[in-house]
């Protein structure tokens, strides 16, 4: 179990987003802030050439290390976290690959990740039916159903 980078007291439930330190209260937050110690961390890792992959990692503040789930989530949230399998499931979907080569659907992507309403954002996406596709397709691989055979009666 981790203790708060500060205090060294609590259970950390945030992480700076310049130095990647984890805290526990916006006491400590303050507290690191002006201590001088909190200075980005630099990102070593060599640039992906474009044939490598169509998109880059994704990277917070130019830290070493992509996102963790407990970066993006509090406490209250952690019951909505994704099993790791899916979302390498979701990584590794051809089909899922083919649709982002598309550049419209990867615009549209782009402004629902950027718009201040995302609720307002989702539904003109949803409007898009390459993007209704995207969402069906990561939809069969988070959760996948099992076909019902039926016979020639209907039941």
């Amino acid at each position: 179990m981790q203790l708060c980078g500060v205090c060294i007291d609590q259970i950390p439930k945030y992480r700076c987003p310049v130095c990647r330190v984890r805290y526990c209260s916006l006491g400590c937050f303050k507290k690191h802030k002006n201590d001088d110690s909190c200075q980005p961390i630099k990102d070593t890792t060599p640039p992906a050439s474009p044939d490598e992959t169509p998109f880059p990692d994704i990277r917070h503040s130019g830290a070493e290390q992509p996102w963790t789930v407990d970066d993006l989530l509090d406490e209250d949230n952690q019951s909505d976290r994704v099993p790791l399998q899916r979302l390498q499931q979701l990584g590794e979907s051809k089909a899922l690959m083919n649709l982002l080569q598309n550049p419209h659907l990867r615009q549209v992507m782009m402004e629902v990740d950027s718009a201040q309403d995302k609720d307002k954002a989702m539904k003109k996406a949803m409007q898009e039916p390459l993007f209704v596709e995207f969402a069906d397709q990561c939809l069969q691989i988070m959760e996948p159903t099992e076909k019902v055979e039926e016979t020639d009666d209907g039941y």
